[in-house]
């Protein structure tokens, strides 16, 4: 008896742990960013007590975090130590936020970027002490002109520049309007192509790109390296609608020059933004990490 249970020990500690009975192995845990906006309904009726949430998100798998309530200097009315205090106490790692200022029609006809510019002082400075690695605009609208398109992609180096002084990395993020024509130019082509690769990154918007009419791969192949962030999305659910080709946007990261993804969800977030946790541990196109 005694050796037979000896055996049967032997045999149980070679045999790989499988999760819940299913015969699946465990999904391997992996580097995966939520952008906190696919919570705003949730973060709204907190009234400010965001620390439970994070909890809850980190508990899905999610590790890091892209905010997008950055205000006069504050993060979702904390102080930037505060607001990193409470993500490294749920477990996450703040890598990047969505903040930007607008010009106004008189800045881009005197092409002045002065007060813009003060304003991204305390920005950059915020961001800095909250410990962020990227600052992302979230988006500008459809310029009339190319001249203005142009004066805007001045601004994103001058905007780049002062980032990358701080040790921060400066990016642009697409809706599907930027693939619009400006004076016969596609304008998010134009951005790309008169922007500096040395101070102006792009979060690709993957499923925005495809409802502007355009193919993500294409554009890691066009501009290879440009993309180093992307929001991964779908039109709710990851997976679902069938319109987005996940595992080719993964199996060309290194084209994109991918160091960090970024799940967003625009639907009510439960259960989405867990079930789109779950379709990024379950599939095996996309790497533990793609940090640089």
């Amino acid at each position: 008896m005694k050796k037979t249970i000896s055996l049967l020990l032997l045999v149980l500690a070679a045999t790989p742990l499988v999760c819940c009975g299913t015969g699946k192995s465990a999904p391997q845990k992996k580097e995966m960013g939520l952008q906190f906006y696919s919570m705003r309904d949730t973060l709204y009726r907190s009234k400010g007590n965001y620390l439970p949430i994070m909890q809850q998100v980190a508990s899905w798998g999610y590790t890091t975090l892209e905010a997008a309530g950055y205000d006069n200097g504050k993060f979702y009315g904390s102080t930037p130590e505060e607001f990193k205090a409470n993500a490294e106490k749920a477990g996450l790692k703040l890598i990047s936020s969505h903040a930007g200022r607008g010009l106004s029609r008189e800045e881009l006809a005197a092409h002045d970027f002065t007060a813009a510019m003060e304003w991204w002082k305390t920005a950059i400075a915020a961001h800095k002490a909250a410990g962020m690695s990227y600052i992302v605009t979230a988006g500008i609208g459809v310029p009339e002109t190319i001249a203005d398109l142009q004066t805007y992609c001045d601004y994103f180096n001058e905007v780049g520049k002062a980032c990358a002084a701080e040790g921060i990395k400066y990016g642009y993020h697409n809706h599907s309007h930027e693939f619009r024509r400006v004076e016969g130019k596609v304008m998010y082509d134009y951005m790309i192509e008169h922007t500096d690769p040395k101070y102006v990154l792009f979060e690709m918007d993957v499923y925005w790109a495809n409802v502007g009419g355009a193919a993500p791969v294409n554009y890691f192949k066009r501009y290879p390296g440009r993309f180093k962030l992307l929001h991964i999305k779908d039109e709710c659910t990851l997976g679902e609608s069938g319109m987005v080709g996940f595992d080719a946007i993964f199996n060309h990261a290194e084209e994109a020059g991918l160091e960090h993804f970024i799940v967003e969800v625009e639907c009510d977030p439960y259960p989405s933004v867990k079930e789109s946790a779950d379709y990024i541990l379950n599939a095996p196109f996309v790497k533990a990490s793609y940090a640089k």
